[in-house]
């Protein structure tokens, strides 16, 4: 071999290893996607608790990476920054999990992720559409939670299996969804010896249309006093040009910061969303919590929404909601009475995505 011929080979070597090298990697690994959005807002509010009447504030900033491995292997990780540094306050941990995703029918996902628990929960805040969550998501589904848990956004530590079964043309009849959590929210260690079981079932007609029932049982320790968390929830929600979300859940279990409060509570919203032209989208909602499951704690949210979507990753909202509140509180010797109080609130909020 001459020596020509020698290095021409070499040069041809060089060149084709790292493509070669390059597509192996991409092989055993997609490459990193990062992400985020912000949520910028100005609000005015009467409510006589409020301690400056509204005013500016960067609601949220979050950031992730996602990717996948192996072509069957998802992961996905969330920072947030939210409110002053201190305790679950400032940068903390949103989310953290790997996910198997070989077969539609059968998948499975662990680590610190959304609880599958109601239609709505696993929304994000840009996707709901009138500016926050539902009462019954705040306080039946781990958002601030009523039994005393620290703010999760949702999220517990845990084990998930899902799948998505009898195909049609363009969707899956069936989905179903069990999961154990530790039952102390996110970036906490479990505190007691049992652990939280949440499950979902839904049938969907249309690719569009779910109906379906979820269930959670478990118990929640918080300085040394642990109490029942039973739940249940029925929903109805369709996606397409126009959007109908319908939730009702029930509640069974105490309080950790109050002994004498009430062990059963319920809510329910109905959100209805139509577009007025391609940007521009409405959204009224119908929003109720009762802390107690009695009419005298009962509180009733009626909000109405715009959205403007100045291009895809661009959301300008405007909401007004009007608060029918009540509100029972408990004397040290256990002595009950109800507060009223009706307020309004304006905001303007900014989404941004990048």
């Amino acid at each position: 071999m001459t020596y020509k011929r020698f290095y021409a080979l070499l040069l041809a070597a060089l060149l084709v290893l790292p493509a070669c090298a390059q597509l192996k990697l991409k092989e055993i690994a997609s490459v990193p996607q990062f992400g985020g959005y912000l949520v910028g807002r100005a609000q005015y509010t009467n409510d006589r608790t409020s301690k400056n009447g509204g005013g500016f504030d960067l609601r949220m900033v979050r950031g992730y990476v996602k990717g996948t491995i192996l072509k069957e292997w998802n992961y996905y990780i969330q920072l947030e920054y939210c409110g002053a540094p201190g305790v679950d306050k400032g940068v903390r941990l949103l989310d953290a999990y790997g996910e198997w995703k070989r077969f539609p029918e059968f998948s499975v996902k662990f680590g610190q992720m959304k609880r599958v628990f109601t239609f709505e929960n696993p929304y994000s805040p840009w996707d709901t559409g009138f500016g926050n969550y539902s009462q019954l998501v705040q306080k039946l589904a781990g958002m601030s939670d009523r039994v005393g848990e620290h703010s999760s956004g949702g999220r517990d530590a845990g084990i998930v299996v899902q799948g998505d079964l009898f195909p049609a043309e363009d969707h899956r009849w069936l989905h179903y969804q069990v999961g154990a959590y530790n039952g102390q929210g996110i970036n906490h260690s479990d505190e007691n010896k049992q652990k939280d079981v949440i499950g979902g079932l839904w049938v969907s007609p249309t690719k569009e249309l779910q109906i379906g029932a979820f269930g959670w049982t478990g118990r929640y320790t918080k300085n040394n006093v642990t109490v029942d968390r039973n739940r249940m929830a029925y929903g109805i929600k369709y996606e397409g040009d126009w959007t109908v979300r319908a939730e009702y859940a029930t509640s069974q279990g105490g309080k950790t910061d109050n002994r004498f409060a009430a062990t059963r509570a319920d809510a329910w919203y109905v959100s209805v969303g139509a577009p007025l032209c391609k940007k521009l989208k409405a959204y009224a909602v119908w929003d109720v919590y009762r802390d107690e499951k009695t009419s005298d704690t009962q509180n009733a949210l009626y909000t109405l929404a715009l959205n403007y979507r100045l291009w895809k990753n661009l959301m300008i909202q405007g909401t007004y909601s009007y608060t029918d509140g009540s509100q029972a509180a408990y004397s040290d010797t256990g002595e009950r009475s109800v507060s009223k109080n009706n307020y309004h609130t304006a905001m303007l909020q900014l989404y941004v995505r990048f």
